[in-house]
């Protein structure tokens, strides 16, 4: 099991995630205290708390995805 912090500051971040999410032939979650929500849900993803870290987890090998989710981490996040 596979398990990264991200941070998604905005809609736009959102929807880049799911999009990465969904070129992923497994299961991606995403949690956020106790809620789970499946990653490739746009829905799902939007009714989180993007103001907050959330944690992605999976099992499965997408290097790409994996590059991306590192991008997305909360130190390499910078308020504008």
């Amino acid at each position: 099991m596979k398990q990264y912090k991200i941070m998604l500051p905005g809609v736009a971040e959102a929807k880049e995630f799911v999009a990465a999410a969904t070129k992923c032939d497994f299961d991606i979650d995403v949690y956020y205290n106790r809620v789970t929500i499946d990653a490739k849900s746009i829905l799902g993803v939007l009714s989180l708390d993007l103001t907050k870290a959330l944690t992605v987890e999976f099992n499965g090998e997408n290097v790409e995805f994996e590059t991306y989710l590192l991008e997305k981490a909360p130190s390499r996040i910078h308020a504008a």
